[in-house]
């Protein structure tokens, strides 16, 4: 099966850099397995995944960023190597858990947020509750494949399952009760290529590399379904849409052409809120666009990076903000055809809204 989903070919990206492991104590009591790793000064990238996965989504991110770039991974309660939360699962709290990891890392050092999925949700909550934090200790947030609301309304076929959400809320609440079982199926589709089937028509666009796919496959498979079903819970209970216009930090937003789990207009709707937002459209990628297009995501978000540092450089003596015009600021056009920026929901660096 994993022949026929999957191509062969391309850079690998499972070679594991040196990396620093330590353990946060996150707010909501559970122990956070943290990693940092690559360049050694400058601004530290935080990266947080999508639920259900780890930190080993990122494997193209460590391998094409570390050489210019500080780089954390963590794992969200439940997930990897961290514990479970014993006060329960919640987007605040992941957002809490996200401001333990940021303060546990060296305090010189510039931090940019990087969410996937409920990674970016948890990043937009923070953001939101603690906004004393932008434009000083975080200096930038990019957003990948990700929404502002409850994300059964931002899927597709957001019609049947929004009315379908009180069977889905039982369900997860159930789940508990019959883990062990869910479990034992959930390997058993992960051995036979279920799993990567559904991975293949739902996460991805674009054609995965075979161990990208199986990555993908393989790391839901490790979570606990009750572990799951309560982040799910949580993510349908949450919100930050009325507060997305009191994040006032430079934010890089993604989204996938063919994301059947975040449709683009979620992304859209996010760029279009943020007072200091650019949006990256990549037209064949699917939610796990920071994996099979790596190559995009990647490319953009170290630009988009040395933007924002370059900045800072000079924000002190003129004043200027993310969106000034100012050509000799703007990064160069990426070599990736298929990304473009939108407009006008976020105009392009250098452009200012309204322009």
């Amino acid at each position: 099966m994993l022949l026929l989903l999957g191509r062969g070919g391309g850079k690998r990206a499972d070679a594991r850099r040196a990396a620093r492991a330590f353990t946060v104590d996150g707010a909501d009591g559970a122990r956070l397995h943290v990693e940092q790793e690559g360049a050694d000064e400058g601004p530290l990238l935080v990266f947080t995944h999508g639920w259900g996965l780890s930190a080993r989504m990122w494997a193209e991110a460590r391998r094409d960023l570390g050489d210019r770039y500080g780089l954390v991974f963590w794992d969200l309660p439940g997930a990897g190597r961290s514990g479970r939360p014993p006060a329960g699962y919640s987007i605040e709290g992941f957002a809490g858990d996200l401001h333990a990891v940021v303060d546990s890392l060296p305090p010189h050092r510039p931090v940019v947020l990087v969410g996937h999925s409920i990674g970016g949700m948890t990043t937009l909550t923070l953001c939101a509750r603690r906004p004393e934090l932008l434009n000083r200790r975080v200096v930038a947030i990019a957003l990948m494949n990700t929404t502002h609301t409850n994300p059964l309304t931002t899927m597709a076929l957001a019609g049947l399952f929004t009315r379908l959400q009180p069977l889905v809320e039982a369900a997860c609440r159930l789940e508990p009760l019959v883990s062990p079982v869910t479990w034992l199926m959930n390997w058993q589709a992960y051995l036979s290529g279920a799993t990567h089937l559904a991975a293949r028509l739902v996460g991805f666009g674009a054609r995965p590399t075979r161990e990208q796919l199986d990555r993908i496959s393989r790391l839901p498979t490790k979570t606990s379904p009750a572990v799951q079903a309560r982040g799910n819970l949580a993510m349908i209970q949450w919100s930050v849409t009325e507060r997305l216009a009191r994040i006032d930090v430079p934010a890089l937003v993604f989204v996938g052409g063919r994301d059947l789990i975040t449709k683009d207009h979620a992304g859209e709707h996010i760029a279009a809120a943020l007072p200091q937002a650019r949006l990256v459209r990549v037209a064949d990628a699917g939610h796990m666009g920071p994996v099979e297009r790596a190559d995009v995501y990647d490319e953009q978000l170290s630009d988009f990076v040395g933007f924002v540092e370059l900045l800072r450089s000079r924000a002190a003596a003129d004043g200027r903000s993310f969106l000034s015009p100012e050509p000799a600021l703007a990064p160069a056009p990426s070599a990736a055809a298929d990304a473009e920026e939108a407009s006008p929901a976020a105009p392009a660096a250098g452009t200012p809204r309204g322009a």
